[in-house]
């Protein structure tokens, strides 16, 4: 009789992270002139997780 194989475990998935929704990425105001008015936005990397779009755990 065969041995039997063992069922691989999946690692649980991070959990994602909630300023960027997982994404790294968080849209940024992009201002101009003397009063500062802001005309657009461009993407900014995630303060929160540094960009890897996952959770900070503690």
């Amino acid at each position: 009789m065969a041995a039997r194989k063992s069922a691989t475990r999946k690692a649980p998935e991070p959990p994602k992270c909630d300023p960027c929704k997982g994404t790294g990425e968080v849209p940024r105001a992009v201002r101009v002139g003397c009063k500062q008015r802001v005309v657009g936005q461009q993407s900014g990397i995630c303060l929160a997780c540094f960009g890897t779009g996952e959770a900070l755990t503690d």
